[in-house]
């Protein structure tokens, strides 16, 4: 009889440890901008290789240090997979090039809007890919989430294609980290693996070339290049981990933290401009993560009470004795077997 209430102990438990995970995650790619511009005279590619490398050398500590090497073997023969996690490595690349070029280069505030974005992105995937059903204020949510794009394609004078690539290719990454499986350091020491040689490869050719700074700007800048790997496997451990226990919906809501401080250190630290075509823009896209978050409330409330009425149904039923049937439950069972 104890073993009923195990299951929905632990989902929650998971839920519980999926949350924190997720906060440690977008705190952390909050208040990111402020490293990045520390590795200058750096390239944007060379931080981006620096980071690739490093971060395998910082899963492979944590995996020694945890004695985590089931997960390799099963892994390798899973060609599915496999090809999987190299997708995920190359959408990660991507992600990661086109957001320290963006912070390097004065764009923090519109690198902020792509992870506004993100939960639109991920609510979109979750319709078109995983066939999730849309209630009535994720539909708004996502129209007023397009409009703000278009809105703010008029005040940049250009489609604002750093948000969009950055919304996109993390929405996709997300999309496929749920699908592989893995835990969050397993799963990407598996990606930063597939990342490790072309990464290295590009860093040598830096070297040969002379363009390389790793070795002639003191050993404070090999220092932080060398850090990429701590600064990026944190968060992204503790992303694995979240995604692997919540909804792909959850994960969107959770999202708004990071944005929001990017934001604003986009303005008040960075200084960057914001006409009133741009906060006109951004303002729409608050709307539309209100109406998600209202809506998200509104739909866990409902699963709270559903919860007590379940447990209380439950907890009568052993009241009144083994054989008794739970309140409702021949009401239920009857349309679940026809005939």
């Amino acid at each position: 009889m104890g073993s009923s209430g195990d299951a929905p102990a632990k989902s929650a438990a998971e839920t519980r440890l999926g949350l924190l995970y997720g906060f440690a995650a977008y705190g952390s790619w909050g208040i990111i901008p402020l490293f990045w511009p520390l590795l200058e005279p750096a390239s944007p590619a060379e931080i981006l290789a620096n980071r690739m490398v490093w971060s395998l050398a910082a899963c492979v500590l944590l995996l020694l240090v945890l004695r985590r090497w089931a997960w390799i073997r099963p892994l390798l023969r899973e060609p599915r997979r496999l090809g999987l996690v190299t997708a995920a490595a190359a959408t990660i690349t991507v992600n990661w090039f086109v957001y320290i070029w963006a912070v390097n280069s004065g764009h923090v505030v519109e690198a902020a809007l792509g992870y506004f974005i993100n939960p639109l992105v991920s609510i979109a995937f979750g319709v078109l890919l995983l066939r999730e059903r849309l209630r009535v204020p994720q539909w708004v949510a996502v129209a007023v989430g397009a409009a703000a794009v278009a809105v703010l394609t008029v005040g940049y004078g250009r489609l604002p294609w750093i948000a969009l690539v950055l919304a996109f290719s993390f929405g996709t990454y997300g999309l496929i980290k749920k699908r592989i499986g893995l835990e969050g350091i397993e799963s990407f020491a598996a990606e930063t693996s597939v990342q490790f040689l072309p990464a290295l490869g590009f860093m040598l050719l830096l070297g040969a070339r002379g363009d390389a700074t790793f070795h002639t700007e003191g050993p404070g800048h090999a220092l932080l290049l060398a850090s990429c790997g701590v600064v990026t496997a944190v968060p992204l451990i503790c992303f694995g981990a979240s995604a692997v226990r919540l909804p792909l919906s959850t994960i969107g809501l959770m999202q708004y933290l990071a944005p929001t401080l990017q934001f604003m250190l986009g303005v008040l630290y960075f200084r960057e401009s914001m006409p009133a075509e741009r906060w006109t823009g951004f303002l729409l896209v608050w709307v539309a993560l209100g109406l998600l978050t209202y809506d998200a409330l509104r739909t866990a409330r409902r699963g709270r009470l559903e919860l007590r009425r379940a447990a209380a149904a439950a907890e009568a039923a052993g009241a009144a004795g083994p054989g008794a049937e739970a309140p409702g439950a021949v009401g239920q069972a009857g349309p679940a077997r026809p005939g």
